[in-house]
């Protein structure tokens, strides 16, 4: 029977993770089921959220067993099919395994159009990291011509759509990020008005403030941590803060007290909302329309962060808790050019 090389969870991590807790195993391929494809996997997302499915906790994804392979979205070619939907050869997205090769339910795959463009965008601008950004900006940030829109992590995958959507509503836009090459794509390509090396700043709160002369209005919020305790103190009256993620404490292995800052939602009535995608699969489509013309039209830009071969796959997870990527960061999983 045929192999294919899959990882696998080998531990689960405290603190942050590292090469020991994960296990590159080689197995059987595969043979799909009723209703099932075997898929060939061109390219392989990694995420924030993966951290919290290493721990043994529940949480709004379930987590991993330790010795099963490690879940993940993915695009592939499919080799064989016993689905009536999905032929041979469609390139189809999903979720997958980080692996060369699965067999997955049909259900739970789309077909990809390749003449629309690259099908790494499936991952990206338009997959889940562009859906997460069109619902939680459009429907909880809900941006007005005029407003202030800050976005943390703006250089990431999500946060880069977030803003260049709320520059397309009339919004002023501000961003934070970790490098001062993120900080130039960002102002110099993206459109953004201002941008912030948090890295590089002495006094987060004072720059933020500087960026924001007269208050934020919408705080799309994928850090938390000391970002969040820099823009909460400027939140202006009825601001939206839709949350996204929180990756600043996903490391951490005693949670900071808190929410201590709850007050300021009093005086100003603001709305906090956490931003989950999958409430809004239904709507995927309309999501994706729109930003793929806002991409024909030169509107919206993107960039793809892409690490060769399945067997570096840890690292380009672990290269998220560094912020090395810039835009969307995947793996591209064998040979193949699409």
């Amino acid at each position: 029977m045929p192999a294919t090389k899959q990882w696998q969870l080998a531990s689960r991590p405290v603190g942050e993770p590292t090469h020991d807790n994960f296990e590159l195993v080689t197995v059987d391929r595969p043979e799909p089921g009723h209703g099932e494809v075997l898929v060939e996997t061109l390219y392989q997302s990694v995420d924030p959220y993966m951290r919290g499915r290493m721990r043994d906790a529940e949480s709004y994804a379930d987590p991993w067993n330790v010795g099963e392979p490690m879940k993940a979205g993915i695009v592939g070619e499919v080799l064989e099919s016993n689905a009536d939907d999905i032929a041979a050869g469609d390139i189809v997205t999903g979720d997958g395994l980080w692996a060369e090769h699965a067999a997955i339910d049909a259900d739970d795959l789309r077909t990809v159009d390749p003449e629309l463009g690259p099908v790494s965008t499936a991952l990206g601008v338009l997959g889940m990291p562009g859906a997460t950004a069109y619902f939680g900006l459009l429907e909880v940030g809900q941006p007005k011509p005029g407003d202030t829109v800050v976005v943390s992590a703006a250089a990431g995958a999500v946060g880069s759509v977030v803003g260049q959507l709320a520059r397309i509503n009339g919004a002023r836009v501000v961003g934070t990020a970790g490098s001062d090459e993120k900080i130039d794509w960002l102002t110099d390509d993206l459109g953004f008005d201002a941008a912030i090396n948090y890295k590089e700043t002495d006094d987060l709160g004072s720059a933020v403030a500087e960026a924001c002369p007269g208050g934020v209005d919408v705080y799309f919020d994928n850090v938390g941590g000391e970002i969040t305790d820099a823009v909460w103190p400027l939140l202006n009256e009825h601001a939206r803060v839709p949350v996204c993620g929180q990756i600043a404490l996903y490391n951490a292995t005693e949670l900071p007290t808190g929410p201590r800052k709850l007050t300021k939602l009093i005086e100003t009535r603001a709305r906090v909302e956490g931003i989950l995608v999958r409430d809004y699969v239904g709507r995927w489509g309309e999501a994706f329309e729109r930003l793929s013309r806002f991409i024909q039209n030169d509107e919206l830009h993107y960039r793809e962060n892409v690490v060769e071969g399945l067997e570096n796959a840890p690292d380009a997870f672990l290269g998220l808790f560094e912020g090395d990527n810039i835009g969307k960061q995947l793996v591209k999983v064998g040979d193949h050019e699409y």
